[in-house]
């Protein structure tokens, strides 16, 4: 899928609803976005967290708590307005987009419209955010913006600071003067690649390395930390191997895990994840672990580990929406804290917001995640037709990569020359109409014959491999 979040567009409003509070706006896309009336005026929030500019405080009901505008005071059908992706469709939904536009940066978010300077409430120090504050005001433009000074700011020289100040204003300028040439719905930016914003949102002192397989990549990437960061450029390292980086550390193992319902634990509990269209259920089994002798530490001992293992999992799948786990029971109130404390402890490293209650009467601990984009099964996976779509399987995109990390193993062993790929015609007909170079490349970075071949024996999210001429079959021994 196509990411459209942090993108900026300026669209035209098809449809407002006043008894929602919100308006439906075309920018172009498939679907109408949905604009609440709370996302058409400044966040009262003086600070934020560090992944990007403050967002209202919602309820349950996903509405905000405060006071927004009546939405038809303020737009009209067939208006022009600019607004910034912040979710992406969702099934049958939308994009979500607010008219609060952001440019974030490495060290700033620089938002047009907004008036405040904030600070990462992740910078402890009270002198610090002082300094930051203070620096920021000097700096930024009277009637310019706002702006919000990320974590990794913390201790930073105020050149760096002016720096891309300067910068996120000129980018602003840039999209003010594209929107004045087009019609809408048009794109008036495009959120950096993929590659970029993790390295400019997630890298910082407390990663201990990057580890890239593409010497263009590395590169890159080491020409942007040299400008914003030159500490980190070590921390940077060009997997040189004949084996694949995947490989080497065991990713394509962990990636189809993700996809499987039960997740063992190392004591020998594990847990059930389902996702619903309404909610994800997550049930806690003790499995074969028993424990000696005192059922209840044998139960809290489970339902901790269940418990960081659930942060991880909800991190790892990008699940959203509301949760609802079933631990195991327990009789003490003291027990039932601890387990939902361990749960909010481990869940302060996701960067998606959160938020825990307290065990139900029922015994259950319902949360609420963030949902900014499709979990990671509904945007790898479609239903299956084969079982009326109780099943799901990869799309043909996802067994394209799993095919294309194949084929290097089996160049890297070195014994083969000649591969016939046998896959589904449907996934045949993709790589036809998007992405017909896919073979040559193959050819290129392998130096392998390889041929392609549609069989509806297949199944649709699998290939076979067979080696050529003597048409034995070697999938199982290259297809991790």
């Amino acid at each position: 899928m196509h990411r459209t979040v942090g993108n900026i567009y300026v669209g035209r409003v098809e449809a407002v609803l006043p008894g929602m509070q919100a308006a439906f706006v075309d920018i172009g896309l498939e679907k109408s976005a949905f604009l609440h009336a709370s996302d058409l005026i400044e966040p009262d929030e003086d600070d934020d967290d560090d992944d990007g500019p403050s967002r209202p405080r919602r309820g349950r009901n996903g509405r905000s708590n405060r006071n927004a505008p009546n939405i038809d005071e303020h737009l009209s059908k067939g208006q022009e307005i600019v607004v910034q992706v912040t979710k992406e469709p969702i099934s049958t939904k939308g994009s979500r987009v607010t008219a609060q536009v952001s440019i974030p940066g490495r060290f700033l978010v620089y938002m047009p419209s907004a008036s405040k300077i904030g600070v990462s409430r992740k910078i402890a120090s009270r002198e610090e955010r002082g300094r930051l504050r203070s620096a920021l005001r000097e700096l930024v433009p009277e009637g310019s913006g706002g702006v919000i000074v990320r974590t990794v700011a913390e201790d930073l020289d105020e050149d760096l600071l002016k720096r891309e100040l300067k910068s996120q204003l000129e980018q602003w300028r840039r999209i003010e003067a594209k929107q004045a040439k087009v019609q809408p719905p048009a794109l008036l930016h495009e959120e950096s690649s993929l590659t970029s914003g993790i390295i400019r949102d997630l890298f910082s002192d407390k990663v201990d390395s990057l580890h890239v397989d593409s010497p263009q990549l590395f590169g890159e990437i080491k020409k942007y930390l040299r400008q914003v960061d030159p500490s980190l450029v070590e921390r940077v390292k060009l997997h040189k191997s004949g084996q694949s980086l995947f490989d080497a550390w065991e990713i394509e193992s962990e990636i189809h895990q993700l996809f499987k319902g039960r997740v063992d634990m190392p004591t020998g509990g594990y847990v059930i994840i389902e996702q619903t269209e309404a909610l994800v259920s997550i049930d806690v089994n003790t499995g074969r672990y028993t424990g000696k002798k005192d059922p209840e530490k044998t139960i809290l001992r489970t339902n901790l580990e269940a418990a960081r293992e659930v942060a991880r999992q909800l991190r790892l799948r990008d699940v959203g929406g509301i949760i609802v786990i079933d631990f195991i029971d327990m009789e003490t109130q003291a027990n039932r804290d601890k387990i939902v404390n361990e749960l909010r402890s481990h869940l302060v490293r996701d960067r998606a917001r959160t938020r825990v209650y307290d065990v139900s009467d029922l015994g259950l601990v319902e949360m609420t995640r963030q949902r900014v984009r499709p979990s990671l099964i509904a945007s790898m996976t479609g239903p299956c037709s084969g079982c009326m779509g109780q099943g799901r399987v990869f799309r043909p995109e996802v067994v394209v990569r799993h095919l294309d990390r194949s084929m290097r193993r089996v160049a890297n062993d070195e014994r083969e020359r000649q591969v016939l790929v046998r896959l589904h015609p449907e996934v045949a007909l993709y790589l036809l109409e998007d992405e017909p170079e896919f073979v040559n490349q193959i050819k290129k970075t392998t130096r392998l014959e390889v041929e392609l071949r549609d069989d509806p024996t297949v199944p649709i999210d699998a290939f076979r491999l067979v080696s050529q001429p003597a048409g034995r079959d070697v999938t199982e021994k290259y297809v991790a």
